[in-house]
């Protein structure tokens, strides 16, 4: 675990830091003592959500005066030194090497497809000035997005298709499965029921990505009732849900527990690949409320959990080779995985594999991987330590 405040400087500029602090300012000073502020363009942190995040902002705008600004609440913070359960952690991107542009979608409950697509036309528009000769490879988008509005599907549809191709990776903000509050900044305002999105084009060489560990059993459920609004599906197989899975599953009904979930996902399948929709608690009247949304007729397949570990190294492994060797990975690691990696008393090598992979980000509600909106899947975008195209 992370103990007291700690930097890490990155070959293509970017420096991350983080930082254990149990009050608000107090982590952002120590953030701002071991950062070279000269250097900072644009600031993106995530935080916990025991924080006041009246006084985070304040002290952020205080201490980086003219810096941007974004960033949400979380499950739990990923650093290069290892996880954060409690604490703050910082992306400050160079004024060098990134062109940032970013804005805020508000009213996510009730989108206005159309005027969120004109937003980020507007942003795409205003990164494109005065470079006649940009590679549109050289670019990606991250989206921040209030999970309690239980809106990401319109979202990330609205905002995928108005990006034309650049590729979008992201999280949903948590609060520690208390599920009473997520909370997101930026320029300064504290937003809830938005969504945040970052439109960056950097001169180093990037991929994209999604990794997960776990494959499908032959065991279907057949939502039979559901409140696609409230994410909560009250049947499966025509039986009531929390007890048709539990037997699925071989556990209790009236016990089921986040723990339960992460080792025993469910999965719909999309264009021949399975995309995990997972559940993220038990209702009192036996009804099953999840990270995604689910419509009544949807079919959804238990899966069986691969070796996390393995998975990850992998991916991890294959984006180094790919970039000639990784600078830094900003990541979007789903809470469960963490709950599952846990379970089997792993968490410790996934974390390993995070401080050699120099991986920093946080654990979320749900992830964003192009046009989809995920769970149980660790995403994000990787930066090379190539020299810049």
């Amino acid at each position: 675990m992370v103990q007291g405040t700690q930097m890490r400087a990155h070959l293509c500029g970017i420096q991350t830091a983080w930082t254990d602090a149990t009050d608000a300012r107090e982590a952002v000073i120590a953030i701002a003592a071991v950062l070279d502020r000269a250097q900072i363009g644009h600031l993106l942190v995530f935080f916990s959500p025991a924080y006041s995040t009246t006084e985070l902002t304040a002290a952020v705008a205080e201490q980086f005066p003219g810096v941007g600004l974004a960033g949400c609440s979380t499950s739990g913070g990923i650093s290069p030194a290892g996880a954060i359960d409690r604490g703050f952690v910082a992306i400050a991107f160079p004024r060098e090497g990134f062109r940032i542009v970013s804005d805020v979608l508000t009213d996510i409950d009730r989108l206005d497809v159309e005027s969120a697509a004109s937003s980020v036309r507007a942003l795409r528009r205003t990164l494109d000035q005065g470079r006649p000769d940009r590679d549109p490879g050289q670019r990606f988008a991250l989206s921040l997005i209030d999970a309690l509005a239980n809106a990401e599907e319109t979202v990330v549809s609205a905002v995928a298709w108005a990006l034309d191709g650049i590729p979008l990776v992201g999280g949903s903000a948590g609060d520690d499965l208390a599920f009473s509050g997520t909370v997101l900044i930026h320029q300064g305002e504290v937003h809830t029921n938005a969504a945040v999105l970052i439109l960056v084009e950097t001169d180093f060489p990037i991929r994209i990505f999604k990794s997960d560990n776990f494959e499908p059993t032959s065991q279907k459920f057949v939502v039979t009732a559901a409140s696609e609004e409230t994410r909560r599906v009250y049947e499966l197989n025509a039986e009531p849900a929390a007890r048709e899975y539990a037997m699925a599953v071989g556990l209790d009904p009236e016990h089921l527990t986040p723990m339960s979930f992460a080792a025993h996902p469910l999965a719909v399948k999309i264009g021949g690949e399975y995309y995990c929709r997972s559940i993220s608690r038990l209702d009192p009247d036996g009804s099953l409320t999840f990270f995604c949304a689910i419509s009544e007729g949807a079919v959804l397949t238990l899966a069986q959990p691969r070796d996390i570990v393995e998975a990850t190294r992998a991916e991890l492994s294959s984006l180094d080779t790919a970039l000639g060797g990784i600078d830094v990975v900003i990541g979007f690691d789903c809470v469960l995985r963490r709950v599952d990696a846990e379970s089997r008393q792993v968490r410790h090598k996934i974390s390993d594999l995070y401080r050699r992979y120099g991986v920093v980000g946080f654990e979320t509600y749900g992830e964003q991987y192009r046009s989809m909106h995920l769970n149980q899947t660790f995403t994000g975008i990787a930066i090379g330590r190539g020299n810049a195209v």
